[in-house]
């Protein structure tokens, strides 16, 4: 078969829509193996498949994270998480990675924080897998199970970053959100209750025990539910204040155990 021209594939992505087509014609025909190969991807981005899941990685805090079908993909606006975590706690020695979908804000920690003992975990199978493949080249361990459940018990009172990008979108919310995530991603990763909270509850009601003196919990949430969130963390006894970033159209909440 012979090799597809760029201007071909440009052409079939903007035909179906894709709105940045140039970009994404190049990462395709770069990632292929074969013309076959760049063939085929370009058929299952044509017919709406997310991009990193037609490559197979998505670019994360200049790292390749391996994506697989019906794992989270991690988004732009979560490096913000990973900053800040490294800001709050630069000298971080324990690190878990809690609701890790690929394990990205694990290995991007990782690469910052020189021989940090790394755990990822996550209550879903698909993503444990992916995780690991991501972590494992830093010397991290992934765990299958419903929140701190999944980890070692010999971390307790001992993690200095607790990075937990829990799902956040309100039950009524998730039929509006864009169909690369309702149609391909798990309704686990994206459901956060009635108001979107549910999952950040627990994970701050069960934090303070599991965080070293010093050691900081960090959370995603929406603008709107930012302040909510931020009661909650000092509710659970948890020194709390948010922090956005208007670029990446980020906002958090950070928590430190006194």
């Amino acid at each position: 078969m012979p090799s597809l021209s760029t201007t071909s594939v440009v052409t079939a992505l903007r035909a179906a829509g894709c709105v940045f087509a140039e970009d994404e014609a190049k990462l395709i025909l770069t990632t292929a193996r074969t013309p076959d190969e760049a063939a085929a991807m370009v058929d299952r981005r044509v017919a709406g498949l997310p991009l990193e899941l037609v490559l197979g990685w998505a670019e994360f805090a200049g790292l390749r994270i391996t994506v697989e079908p019906g794992v989270f993909v991690p988004r732009r606006r979560t490096e913000f998480l990973v900053e800040q975590a490294l800001a709050t706690v630069p000298g971080a020695r324990v690190v878990v990675d809690l609701c890790c979908g690929s394990g990205a804000v694990g290995a991007a920690l990782a690469v910052s924080l020189d021989a940090a003992e790394l755990h990822a975990a996550d209550i879903d199978p698909a993503a444990v897998r992916c995780a690991r493949r991501n972590i494992a080249p830093h010397g991290g361990q992934a765990h299958e199970g419903d929140l701190f459940a999944a980890l070692p018990a010999r971390l307790r009172g001992r993690v200095d970053i607790l990075a937990a990008n829990v799902p956040y979108v309100p039950t009524g919310e998730v039929p509006l959100l864009p169909s690369e995530a309702r149609d391909h991603e798990p309704l686990v990763a994206l459901d956060g209750g009635t108001d979107g909270l549910d999952v950040l509850r627990r994970v701050a009601a069960e934090a303070p025990a599991w965080l070293a003196p010093g050691g900081c919990l960090l959370v995603e949430t929406s603008e709107r539910q930012a302040s909510l969130a931020l009661d909650i963390f000092r509710r659970s006894g948890l020194t709390a204040h948010t922090a956005v970033s208007e670029e990446l159209y980020a906002h958090m909440v950070i928590g430190t155990r006194s």
